[in-house]
């Protein structure tokens, strides 16, 4: 620091990254360089083998990217050691009550998400307001498409729900939802309104698996500060400001 340069430096949030697979090593590539200083890399081994304050290192903040069947054993270790939680798995939305005592009982707050995009939290807000410019307008249907690749366990994918939720709250009733799982897509969403004569479709595309790992971290960071012990989602994120800032030199992975 330059005798000039006065402004005082902000201390990395120390992470613990539970799951190392296509998220969690895109968490570990991108966290110095969003104010992160991954502490722990923990997979299915260490977490079968019972986790400790040890194996956390220190963390601040727990990032948790694994699958369905683990997602909520994971977060309770977690929340049991009083370690906050961000929880990007999907696919086990059905516990998610379940999530709320287990923050209840260990005075440890969580955040939960389908999907840390930005670009998708105002996707569903257009869908929600789609949903109700739409509503009573005779010879409109509404359909949501989620395309995803051929590793995705659950299907329909947790966005896909959450925008389906949305229109629907919009319109009145329920929305189809259709799941394509196919190559190696990281997330492609379809908000389909079809009449005799015309089609309206409203898509969100994701070309990098970075947009997810670098809104994570972003939530990782709030979460971090927060004192309430309760289960919050990327709309409290949002309402503090802006949460995630992308470089303008960031360039899609080839």
């Amino acid at each position: 620091m330059s005798a000039a340069d006065t402004s005082p430096r902000v201390s990395p949030v120390r992470v613990a990254l539970v799951g190392m697979g296509r998220m969690g090593r895109a968490l570990d590539a991108l966290a110095a360089e969003r104010g992160c200083e991954v502490v722990a890399r923990l997979d299915a081994p260490e977490m079968q083998a019972g986790l400790t304050r040890a194996l956390l290192n220190g963390a601040d903040v727990a990032i948790e990217f694994t699958t369905p069947e683990t997602a909520l054993p994971n977060t309770a270790a977690l929340l049991a050691l009083g370690c906050p939680v961000v929880v990007g798995t999907t696919g086990w939305n059905a516990e998610l009550p379940r999530l709320e005592a287990l923050v209840t009982q260990h005075g440890t707050p969580a955040l939960w998400s389908p999907n840390f995009s930005l670009g998708v939290q105002l996707f569903l807000a257009i869908a929600e307001d789609a949903g109700r410019r739409l509503a009573g307008l005779d010879g409109f249907d509404c359909h949501v498409v989620e395309t995803h690749h051929t590793a995705k366990k659950d299907a329909p994918s947790g966005t896909g729900i959450a925008i389906a939720e949305r229109l629907g709250e919009g319109l009145g009733h329920q929305v189809p939802i259709s799941s394509i799982r196919v190559g190696a897509v990281p997330g492609t969403h379809d908000v389909v309104i079809d009449a005799a004569f015309e089609q309206i479709v409203l898509r969100h595309e994701a070309r990098d698996r970075r947009v997810f790992a670098d809104g994570a971290l972003s939530a990782a960071r709030w979460l971090a500060r927060q004192q309430e012990a309760r289960v919050f989602t990327m709309r409290d994120v949002l309402r503090s400001g802006p949460a995630v800032s992308q470089p303008a030199s960031a360039k899609p992975e080839r």
